[in-house]
């Protein structure tokens, strides 16, 4: 049987490139590569889901083998038109779930209270939209900006987080917000998309913060997230670790974003053994990707990006060539 294993697998690969999805194949398919030292350590397609100019258009996609560069699929055209909120579809953030289907959030709106939510066998058909009324029990909330979509094997749920602004609530950081937007990072769990448990604050850490991303590395979770100070201005990338997704998230102080770049929308995808960290530089409308192993010592690979133009931040999520091809 195992014989019989390994032959099926050599012929998939060689098909398909793709590496099989089940642990048993999984396991098989590392001793084969590891037999054949000239093979690819990887073979998932990289997506890059993302948005350009407001959001008014919807989802834009594009794909990468090496995390560098960049091709664009339907001509850079929307693959889904926003249909809830305001009718934007900012900040899309795309993930298989365990279940096999991509579940994706975004931002319907500037003072939307609430954000989008749909889901998609193969990223091409997608369900009807739908708004979740996320900050409902907080009528003030100004708004739902940038939620992220993470699933947590330890909770056995789908957590999803956001950014959101209620006046008055902490007046001190509130002085050096823009405008009196002072955020701080709400969130809501999931088991099946129909019921989902009290919005509840997930993280105050005493500044204006936004644009969390969350991944577990093995060791502990780890999420980015900005500070949004305005005055003094930060707009910088920051890294906390927490041994549980309920935390708490203990903060290193410094910046790891390059110094003097506004940026935002971090996007975390894991890559040969290193962890690559895309953000939008939004005041320079660029991008940059720095890389790193374990989230202390970074490695900057702006220059060597090749970035579709007019791309604003998003998501990355693996597929295979064959769902690849699905798209051209």
């Amino acid at each position: 049987m195992v014989r019989i294993l390994f032959i099926s697998l050599i012929f998939s690969l060689l098909l398909t490139g793709c590496q099989p999805q089940n642990r048993a194949e999984q396991a098989a398919s590392e001793v084969i590569t590891a037999q054949q030292p000239g093979n690819s350590e990887r073979c998932d397609i990289l997506l890059f889901a993302s948005f350009r100019g407001n959001g008014e258009d919807g989802l834009h996609l594009s794909y990468s083998e090496d995390g560098l560069n960049w091709t664009v699929l339907n001509n850079d055209e929307s693959v889904l038109a926003p249909q809830v909120g305001t009718k934007l579809m900012r900040d899309p953030v795309i993930i298989r779930g365990p279940d096999n289907r991509f579940h994706m959030v975004w931002t319907s709106g500037w003072e939307d209270a609430a954000i989008g939510l749909a889901h998609s066998d193969n990223l091409r058909d997608w369900s009807e939209q739908v708004l979740v009324p996320v900050m409902k029990d907080f009528p003030t909330a100004k708004n739902a900006w940038a939620p992220e979509i993470y699933w947590d094997d330890a909770t056995q749920q789908y957590w999803i987080y956001w950014a959101s602004t209620i006046p008055g609530t902490y007046p001190d950081t509130e002085k050096q917000a823009d405008k009196g937007w002072d955020h701080r990072i709400f969130a809501t769990t999931t088991k099946d998309f129909t019921t989902f448990t009290p919005t509840e604050l997930f993280y105050q850490p005493g500044f204006n913060v936004i644009d969390a991303a969350i991944v577990n590395t093995g060791e502990n979770y780890t999420m980015l997230v900005k500070d949004e100070t305005r005055y003094p201005p930060a707009k910088h990338l920051l890294v906390a670790t927490a041994n549980t997704i309920h935390g708490p998230w203990q903060l290193q102080q410094a910046p790891f974003s390059p110094a003097d770049v506004w940026v935002e929308g971090p996007a975390i995808i894991e890559l040969g053994g290193w962890y690559y960290v895309y953000f939008d530089q939004y005041t320079e409308h660029s991008f940059g990707v720095m890389r790193t192993r374990d989230f202390k010592e970074w490695e900057d690979l702006t220059k060597q990006l090749n970035m579709p133009q007019g791309s604003r931040h998003g998501s990355i999520v693996k597929i295979t060539r064959e769902e690849l091809s699905a798209l051209m």
